[in-house]
């Protein structure tokens, strides 16, 4: 027992001394005697305190713990901590176990600490108090927070016995602070004032109220007010002043009526302090109070001056001030007081009242620190972004018990929104209890931008429903941006003039939309003590969520999934055509088809964003966020593409554009009666990209890196590196990016090359080589007459290919080559080039270079080249005579052209190509049909573009509807003679214009057909609408064809005879030839299989029956004149004798036509022949030219004449 009593007395002993040393540096001020004094004092407040707990009786003294000071936690505590000298290990569990599973508990450390409590930050001004609180020792000074302060207090000596203490953020900028959660123990005792010795003379709210209205007939010096706290507004903090508003009403209930309650500002620095000493239902006296008018306010109000007190008040140490006023007690209408909100009114459209009340709630979730957003019990949403919260923000985290006064609630504010409460300056939020949990670590965009949100309540005056929306729409630009496009905090800085925010900038474009215009300005005064009261959260309108930022990934989900949900092979072949298509055209008719999703079928509206980036691998432009690449396609009003590549890295906002989605299908359905079966589809896939003009875009720079981290070099960015050397070039002609073969240089691998993707331009050198100077560009160098208008091949591949979306015939480009200057012969020649010289030769190019990949391109400007001629814009075009001949002399031709519709097909030459037993390997191309734009053509013709590898994928952009340019595309006959264009090496396409977005079909012209007689090519339409008789059936066939192999199918069996045919499908097809005439000449017309049922006047259901009767023989044949003509047995045969020579078919019709012989098909025209007729008995000898041929599109019965027309007939 000696031995265990030594040697606790050793351990105190050597605690003792520790302590004294502690007290000697960190309380005892610098210079001055060790205080013994003090030492004792400190100690027998903490042996006090240590006591008070029965389980600690064993110990005179907290052995285990240790002193610490305010320096040391600032700077050796890093993680979150709290400390209860008083508590015993059983209250610390079950204030943990208290904290439920929501997080986890702040660890407890054995820590003392003492300081003085002051409201004075360093050793500043008293007009510099904010009515912040802080711990002092002589080593530093530290923020906390108290949830119920005593003035007496301030200035005082303490130990902290409860404590927490929250060291700064690893993310944010701040400093840690101090959480008190009891009350401190004084070392010194406190000096209690006695009261005054006479009872202080006051004014109670009704009376202080009437005196202030009648201040002119009745002035009293600097009165004292007493009542009972019943208001408490927010602390306003406007350009770097303080103030708040108190009211105090009745002390009794049964005294209190309306007009019995006065209003106080408080705007002394030293009194802001107070804000945190004020608890509402608990009733003061504040003493020698003068009247003031506040600006921009109608009322004169009370205010405090420097020597006002706040003093608790108790009913013995006051006398209430009689006034000896007749008007006083004549005269005590109350002041207009407010209609409260509580109150049910209807309302207008939308517009809703919100609920004042009073709310008691614990934090449970974070939503947004640094936008004030918080959940309350699970349920409410909590913004405190209205008043401003600077200290309080750093308390807030779950487990946060607060007391809201005056708060506004406000319902359904938007979509899936919960309710909300509000508070606005003339409520408050008071501390009820701290939470014993560690804070979460937020992500950076919950952290940072706190000045940016105020920016959005006080500059831009967002309402609530606005501002949360603002709030969600910030978090997903921050998704799609940060960190690696930009830090959080280079993002959501504060918007200053002449360095506005990126952020504000990308959300401002449509809130003049979404801003009622005239709407009030928000006066903190006016918030406060108005009346009827009137605030931001007053009257709200319930707000549809006005447009998102959805990521690219996600938009490019959604694209495909409208796609393939909209994919329909019965909508994309109508049942009239699928029915008769044999299952190879089936199938290729569905291998293709696309859907475009304009901006305004997304509801709610989705807003595009993306960094514009040139990707090398595909030789598009891109937009790119954090989440995925998305290709993109942007045109100028004037149909000029995206030319200047200084656009790279920039910041692209779009709002209208189109979203493209091409769909191809690999599929094998046997006929079109199983359409609606998805398991013949084996494959299906997507191509996404958006196209937009750039006239509806914001494009933003991308601010630069800040100081704090590193440059970053895009190689995709023309912003190089100071110095280099450049040189301007004329681009005259682009080839097509695909994959190509080069030869392999000396010192290359082993390994066989593989084509790689690229691309080349032919241009001009403009001028000799240029050298970076501090102003730009120095002056070109000298050329010789030989060097001068020399012709350049420049090759584009590997990283180089990044630069191909920019490209055009017929504009000026500056070649950079970054870097130290090297030799003047840097943009000449190579030596050993991927190119041969001689093909180079005959083309009249003098030099070869290869673009390097840290070379970049920038767009010629008029001051580059002031002294070459005025370049021009014209695309080229060949004429329309030598596009439509067999003139093989140059057979590469250019035109602009409306794609009219795109189908896979086989290549017309790919079967020539291969041998018989591979003709399965072939690759389906792609045949686009267009209508050529030539000057003076009335009706464009129309030709076939056909694309096969490698030019397969075709690029963006070759949509039906769409305006295309087509350059140097290979001129073909076909053995039919008719002209189509394929693609080649040398070929380049230039968007000219995006599909409309609403297809406006034009209706076809209404002629003569006598007019097909007239006219030469582009002056006749290829098209047209006819009103004309059927005079006369020249034949008739109906077939029933395997739908594998078009083999004859009697009985819907295929007949042939080797037995290999796959299909257990047959189809039906049907053709007739018509004679008609409209009175001015006479046509032959084919229809085929539909318009043989109009054609002969018969319904679906008489059609199908015929249709079916044909089945058994499988083929049915009429010839009804000609060496053909025959008499018919069969009883179907005969029936469609019959029918055919009645008037029900020949009979007058509206025929919608489409001429035989295609513009395009360059068959010399027959000549007239001579043919004899017979006028009476004279025999007449007459050339007479040939039958138009043409093709029925649709056949239907005429209109009947209106009664206008029949009366202006008869007479």
């Amino acid at each position: 027992m000696a031995a265990c009593g030594a040697q606790a007395s050793a351990s105190e002993q050597a605690w003792l001394e520790s302590a004294q040393t502690f007290i000697q540096a960190t309380l005892v001020p610098a210079g001055q005697e060790p205080n013994k004094q003090l030492t004792l004092s400190v100690i027998d407040c903490v042996k006090k305190t240590w006591l008070s707990q029965r389980e600690n009786q064993d110990f005179t003294l907290p052995l285990s713990y240790s002193f610490v000071s305010v320096q040391n936690l600032q700077t050796q505590q890093s993680l979150p901590c709290c400390s209860h000298l008083s508590w015993s290990s059983n209250a610390y569990r079950t204030w943990s176990q208290g904290a439920g599973s929501g997080g986890s508990v702040l660890p407890r450390q054995q820590l003392l600490l003492l300081g003085t409590l002051i409201d004075l930050s360093g050793d500043l001004e008293q007009e510099c108090r904010s009515g912040g609180l802080y711990v002092r020792d002589n080593t530093g000074l530290l923020d906390c927070e108290l949830i119920d302060l005593d003035l007496s207090w301030l200035g005082h000596l303490f130990l902290f016995p409860s404590w927490s203490y929250l060291p700064p953020a690893k993310n944010s900028m701040g400093e840690g602070h101090l959480e008190l959660w009891g009350a401190p123990v004084p070392v010194f005792p406190l000096t209690i004032s006695p009261g005054p010795l006479t009872p202080i003379p006051v004014l109670y709210p009704a009376k202080a109220s009437c005196l202030l209205r009648y201040r002119k007939k009745h002035k009293v010096k600097e009165p004292n007010l007493a009542g009972k706290l019943v208001r408490l507004s927010a602390l306003v903090v406007t350009q770097n002043r303080r103030y708040f508003i108190m009211t105090l009403g009745e002390l009794s209930q049964a005294d209190s009526q309306a007009g019995s309650q006065v209003s106080i500002i408080v705007q002394i620095p030293a009194q802001m302090v107070w804000h945190r000493v004020l608890r509402p239902d608990r009733a003061y006296v504040l003493t020698k109070l003068r009247v003031t008018k506040t600006r921009g306010h109608r009322y004169y109000i009370w205010t405090t001056i420097p020597s006002s007190d706040l003093i608790p008040l108790r009913p013995d140490s006051v006398q209430e001030l009689e006034l000896d006023v007749p008007f006083l007690g004549a005269d005590l209408t109350p002041l207009p007081q407010p209609t409260s909100s509580r109150d049910s009114r209807a309302q207008d459209g939308h517009v809703r009242d919100s609920k004042v009340l009073h709310y008691s709630g614990t934090v449970t979730r974070v939503l947004n620190e640094s936008a004030s957003l918080y959940i309350l019990d699970g349920l409410l949403i909590l913004c405190l972004a209205y008043q401003q919260i600077h200290g309080l923000r750093r308390v807030i985290r779950p487990g946060v018990r607060l007391e809201l006064r005056d708060v506004h609630l406000l319902q359904a504010v938007g979509e899936g929104t919960r309710p909300v409460l509000a508070l606005c300056l003339h409520g408050t939020v008071l501390l009820q209890s701290f939470s014993c949990l560690k804070p979460e670590t937020l992500p950076s965009f919950k952290v940072h931008g706190a000045s940016l949100y105020e920016q959005l309540v006080w500059e831009c005056q967002l309402g609530l429903p606005l501002y949360l929306w603002a709030t969600k729409a910030l978090k997903e630009l921050a998704d799609k941006l940060c960190p690696l496009v930009l830090r959080h905090q280079q993002f959501l800085k504060h918007s200053s003039p002449g360095n506005p925010s990126l952020a504000l900038q990308l959300l401002a474009p449509s809130w003049d939309a979404l801003i009622p215009p005239g709407g009030p300005i928000r006066h903190a005064h006016s918030e406060v003590l108005e009346e009827p009261h009137n605030c931001p959260h007053q009257k709200y309108a319930p707000l549809q969520t006005p447009y998102s930022f959805p990521t690219l990934f996600a938009l490019t989900k959604e694209g495909q999934h409208r796609a393939w949900a909209s994919f329909d092979p019965k909508a994309l072949l109508p049942l009239s055509e699928a029915a008769y298509l044999t299952s190879c055209q089936l199938n290729r008719h569905l291998a293709w088809s696309w859907l475009c999703l304009p901006s305004s079928v997304f509801q709610p509206a989705q807003v595009l964003l993306g960094v514009l980036v040139a990707s090398s691998q595909k030789g598009c432009l891109q937009l790119r966020d954090l989440k995925a690449s998305l290709p993109c396609m942007a045109l100028t009003e004037t149909s000029q593409p995206l030319t200047d590549p200084k656009l790279i890295g920039c910041l692209v906002r779009v709002e209208k554009f189109q979203l493209v989605v091409e769909r191809e299908v690999r599929s094998s359905f046997p006929s079109w009666k199983e359409l609606d079966k998805p398991d013949f589809i084996q494959k299906k896939q997507a191509r996404v990209y958006i196209q937009f003009f750039l006239s509806d875009a914001l494009i933003l720079p991308l601010p630069r890196p800040t100081d704090l981290e590193p440059p970053q070099t895009d190689p995709s960015c023309p912003e190089g590196p100071h110095g280099g050397q450049s040189r301007l070039f004329l681009l005259s002609h682009k080839e097509a990016l695909m994959k190509r073969n080069f030869c392999v240089l000396p010192g290359a691998g082993s390994q066989p090359p593989k084509p790689a993707l690229s691309f080349c331009v032919s241009g001009t050198w403009l001028c000799g080589t240029q050298r970076k100077e501090r102003s730009g560009w120095g002056p070109p160098q000298s050329l010789g007459i030989e060097n001068k208008d020399q012709k350049v091949s420049l090759i584009f591949l590997g990283s180089s290919v990044r630069w191909f979306p920019f490209l055009y015939p017929n504009q000026v480009y500056r070649l950079v080559a970054p870097g130290p200057p090297q030799t003047t012969a840097l943009f000449e020649t190579e030596g050993p080039s991927g190119t041969s010289q001689r093909p180079l030769e005959l083309a009249g190019i003098q030099s070869c270079l290869t673009v390097q990949d840290e070379w970049t391109l920038e767009l010629g400007s008029s001051q580059d080249i002031p002294n070459v001629l005025e370049v021009t814009r014209a695309l080229p075009e060949s004429s329309l005579t030598h596009l439509l001949s067999d003139n093989f002399s140059n057979s590469l031709v250019s035109f602009s052209a409306e794609i009219l519709s795109r189908i896979l097909c086989e290549p017309p030459l790919a079967f020539r190509r291969i041998k018989p037993e591979n003709a399965g390997a072939v690759k389906a191309g792609v045949k686009l049909t267009v209508a050529l734009e030539m000057d003076g053509c009335d009706y464009p013709p129309h030709l076939d573009i056909y694309i096969e590898e490698p030019h397969l994928p075709p690029q963006m952009g070759l949509l039906p509807g769409a305006r295309v340019h087509f350059s140097q595309l290979e001129k073909k006959i076909s053995r039919s003679n008719t002209v189509y264009c394929c693609f080649r090496p040398s070929t380049s396409v230039q968007v000219l214009s995006f599909p409309p977005e609403t297809k406006v079909r034009a209706p076809l012209p209404h002629i003569y057909l006598s007019e097909l007689l007239q006219g030469g090519q582009g002056q006749v339409p290829f098209q047209a609408t006819t009103s004309c008789h059927i005079v006369l059936v020249l034949s008739l066939q109906i077939l029933w064809v395997c739908a594998h192999c078009t083999s004859i199918s009697p009985q819907g069996r295929c007949s042939r005879q080797d037995h290999n045919c796959p299909a257990q499908a047959a189809i039906s097809q049907a053709n007739i030839r018509l004679l008609v005439e409209d009175g001015t000449a006479e046509a032959t017309v084919t229809c085929r299989n539909h318009h043989v049922a109009a054609a002969l006047g018969l319904s679906p259901s008489e059609w199908t029956s015929i249709l079916e009767c044909a089945r058994g023989p499988g083929r049915v044949a009429l010839q009804f004149k000609g060496s053909g003509a025959q008499t018919e047995s069969e009883p179907l045969a005969l029936f469609l004798r019959t029918l055919c020579d009645s008037p029900s078919v020949l009979r007058p019709v509206t025929l919608s036509f489409a001429l035989e012989k295609r513009p395009s098909d360059i068959t010399p025209q027959e000549p007239a022949r001579l043919q004899p007729f017979q006028c009476g008995e004279l025999p007449l000898l007459t050339r007479v030219k040939p039958r138009l041929r043409l093709v029925c599109l649709s056949l239907q019965e005429p209109e009947p004449p209106s009664p206008l027309e029949i009366s202006a007939a008869s007479s």
